[in-house]
């Protein structure tokens, strides 16, 4: 399987985990910045994901806000809990 991210700024893992295929990416977020990501499968384009995030600095630490997070062209779950997005692939 080959996954392409059309952005080579955006860092991402493959992980392959009790039957369950994640995609981690950990590369946005860390400064203030909006992207938009296209992820493909080998040819096939699989979602585009939007996000609008804001690094702010209070109180001697750091943390990001997002402003928006949108996943496009593709059925989509968050887990309020943890906070991760499952992204249904056929």
């Amino acid at each position: 399987m080959l996954i392409i991210i059309d952005d080579s700024n955006v860092g991402f893992d493959f992980i392959d985990e009790d039957n369950i295929d994640l995609i981690r990416i950990n590369s946005i977020g860390w400064e203030t910045e909006k992207v938009n990501v296209l992820v493909r499968i080998a040819d096939k384009n699989i979602f585009n994901l939007v996000v609008d995030a804001v690094l702010v600095n209070e109180n001697c630490c750091s943390h990001t806000n997002y402003n928006e997070i949108e996943i496009e062209n593709a059925e989509f779950q968050l887990d309020s809990e943890t906070g991760i997005y499952k992204i249904r692939v056929e």
